[in-house]
């Protein structure tokens, strides 16, 4: 009996020491003397572990409770923190939990009765880490002196009858045709959409968070500059895809064959120039004209909603893997024989510059087995911008790499004998290409996943395949593994070895990953830290609320600005700037203590409630069904925005304090833009 009962006392023992390990408690009293004391409670949290707030939802870890006896005094409202907490996913409990790390500081105000008052308290609560969690208990009695208020006399009869009567508070209308267009639709002032059903004790005033305020924000903005860049790198990725569809064996043996035929039809090498140039300027003017068809057919809108889509995200997967295979050799894949037959009657049949159009949309259609996948992705990638003309200016970008050769060679046709024959080489470049879109593929199914929730590909699963492909890469690279197509390697070029060992080492890289490492370089494509089961990292930052209704009275509770982040699962610029910008030391430090930072991911599938119907700028009626959609809805609407990322900096009436910030990774800049919206928030103030 006595070695269960010192078994016992040693646990017991263990675990107290635990838990004032987790936190340690500090006490004080502000305004002594005065009117309006008040007690500060502060908690110093241990690394690694999570201080439970008051309000952490029900099935989750216990919650942090107060409990006060007071005399002379009496409570003024409830304890106040004075940072927002972190909410995050709990995938054991299966809800979302509240809590703290570092350090936090409540609040409590007493309101005074005697001029002597003590106050008792004691704490309960649970702290916790990776390894488990510890009880919390702590206890301390406060004394202290005020000023006690004398008791306003009330008003006489007669004079309470003479006061005006107060008129009854009324939603704020300048700007506010969002919220007419919401409430003549619904009817209903319990909508899902309305601000006020989803807050209670907020007032009906604060309707006017969704006032349009695109005029205001006009006032701070520096757009041009921030399309011009989203253009000029849409451009180079088109260029640079064009250059990479040019080594493939689709197309490198045209090169030397369509130039030859152009110097021997023409004599004059003038002419031959002419001719080359047409032929280059008909490839331009074919992926140039696509590009403005797939705008034409969706719009701009509709091509960032498809790029954020987890279906058209899956369906693009299921392509790349039968475009992966095909590359590797599995199978040929190609147009129907009877368009490139068709083209080349065209060419017979007509004469001059049109038969040498013709002749370029051959080339279109006979290498579109190897172009195909890199126009595809290019074309997502500029739908995401959600610029109109983003498609267009890809394909130009594309066109031009590819179509510069023929005119190139066609000017100085000597240089044709220094270019690498055709060969085994040629089918190496495709099997990497294979590589390299399987890799890719996994992207766009992550992007689904993360939608949906589904939680088949976290990061970790994600870069163990990643870290498997590009191994695998470096074998092959190799000469250690081959496919139907591949010639004997007998030896390997100093060049192949090269990129072998540029695989390995990108795959050894990535192995940090698994642990939590940040890997900002393909922080674009792989899964948010957030999925990760298991991770040692805690330099990221993480939105305090998901909501923005729930963001903004937070933010009103702490006397706080609004940095909203629009942003979608499948946003591969999102991803970029919280690496590249976010884990900052001074960025996050800022964001963590000075805002309350609400991420809305507008490409969210988790249903309304009930789906609301509403009116956009241009008259279309439009039905919201999930959060995504609200979220999607209220950047077009407030703020006359769609692409992603787009930050946003506004105070707790819903006005912007600072230009919107667009993808853009400068640290520095985003640093004024903080500073900028803190310093107007203090104005306002």
């Amino acid at each position: 009996m006595k070695k269960y009962f010192l078994t016992l006392s040693l646990l017991c023992f263990a675990a107290v020491m635990m838990a004032a390990d987790a936190v340690t408690w500090s006490f004080r009293i502000v305004g002594d003397n005065t009117e309006n004391p008040a007690i500060e409670i502060s908690a110093k949290i241990a690394p690694g572990y999570h201080l439970f707030s008051t309000d952490n939802p029900p099935g989750g870890s216990n919650p942090l409770e107060f409990h006060f006896e007071t005399s002379g005094c009496s409570l003024d409202g409830t304890p106040t923190a004075n940072k927002a907490y972190t909410k995050q996913f709990n995938d054991i409990f299966e809800v979302d939990e509240h809590f703290y790390t570092g350090s936090v500081t409540f609040t409590q105000k007493l309101k005074p009765t005697a001029k002597d008052f003590t106050v008792n308290v004691e704490i309960k609560g649970q702290s916790c880490n990776d390894t488990g969690c510890v009880p919390l208990f702590a206890s301390h009695s406060f004394k202290g002196q005020a000023i006690v208020k004398e008791p306003t006399p009330a008003p006489k009869a007669e004079e309470k009858a003479k006061e005006p009567e107060t008129p009854a508070t009324s939603p704020a209308q300048d700007g506010a045709d969002v919220l007419a267009q919401m409430t003549d639709s619904l009817q209903n002032a319990e909508s899902p959409l309305m601000p006020a059903a989803n807050l209670s004790g907020v007032n009906s005033t604060d309707m006017s968070w969704w006032d349009n305020v695109e005029a205001e924000l006009k006032e701070f903005s520096d757009e041009p500059e921030q399309q011009g860049r989203s253009l000029l790198y849409i451009f180079l990725a088109g260029f640079i895809g064009g250059l990479i569809a040019l080594v493939t064996p689709c197309v490198w043996p045209m090169i030397p064959m369509t130039v030859s035929f152009f110097l021997k039809q023409n004599k004059s090498k003038r002419k031959s120039v002419m001719t080359a140039a047409v032929y280059g300027l008909s490839i331009i003017v074919i992926y140039v004209g696509l590009g403005l068809v797939v705008t034409a057919l969706f719009g701009a809108s509709a091509l960032n909603e498809l790029a954020t889509s987890a279906l058209f995200n899956i369906i693009f997967f299921l392509l790349l893997v039968v475009f992966a295979i095909s590359f590797m050799g599995g199978f040929e894949l190609t147009l129907p024989s009877s368009w490139t037959n068709k083209m080349d009657s065209k060419v017979d049949a007509t004469t001059g510059y049109l038969s040498i159009f013709f002749m370029a949309f051959t080339l279109v259609l006979v290498s579109f087995s190897c172009t195909g996948p890199i126009i595809g992705t290019l074309l997502v990638e500029a739908a995401a911008t959600s610029n109109f003309i983003s498609p267009a200016v890809g394909m130009f970008g594309f066109a031009l790499a590819l179509a510069l050769p023929f005119s190139v060679f066609a000017m100085f046709p000597t240089m044709l004998k220094s270019m690498p024959k055709s060969g085994g080489w040629m089918n190496t470049v495709k099997v990497v290409l294979g590589f390299l879109e399987l890799a890719l593929a996994l992207k766009f199914l992550s992007v689904a996943d993360l939608a949906y929730g589904w939680r088949i590909l976290d990061r970790e699963v994600f870069l163990s395949l990643w870290i498997v492909i590009f191994a695998l890469l470096g074998v092959y690279l190799l000469g250690k593994l081959t496919f139907p197509h591949d010639d004997k390697v007998e030896k390997i070029s100093v060049a192949r070895f090269m990129l072998a060992c540029i695989s390995f080492a990108f795959a050894v890289y990535m192995l940090p990953g698994l642990w939590g490492a940040p890997l900002k370089s393909i922080s674009a494509f792989s899964p948010p830290i957030s999925t990760q089961d298991f991770s040692l990292y805690e330099g990221d930052v993480h939105a305090q609320v998901d909501d923005y209704e729930e963001g903004m009275k937070l933010a009103k509770q702490l006397g706080k600005p609004v940095l909203i982040d629009f942003s979608g699962y499948g946003c591969v610029n999102c991803r970029k700037m919280e690496a590249a910008v976010w884990t900052d030391s001074e960025v996050k430090a800022s964001i963590d203590n000075d805002f309350v930072l609400v991420t809305l991911m507008v490409d969210e599938k988790k249903a309304l409630p009930e789906p609301v119907k509403v009116t956009e700028k241009d008259g279309t009626v439009r039905t919201l069904r999930t959060y995504g959609d609200k979220w999607s809805y209220l950047q077009r609407s407030k703020f006359g925005a769609n692409a992603q990322p787009f930050h946003v900096i506004v105070d707790n009436d819903g006005k912007p304090l600072a230009p919107a910030f667009v993808y853009k990774e400068d640290i520095p800049g985003y640093k004024r833009f903080l500073n900028q919206g803190i310093e107007n928030y203090s104005k306002r103030k």
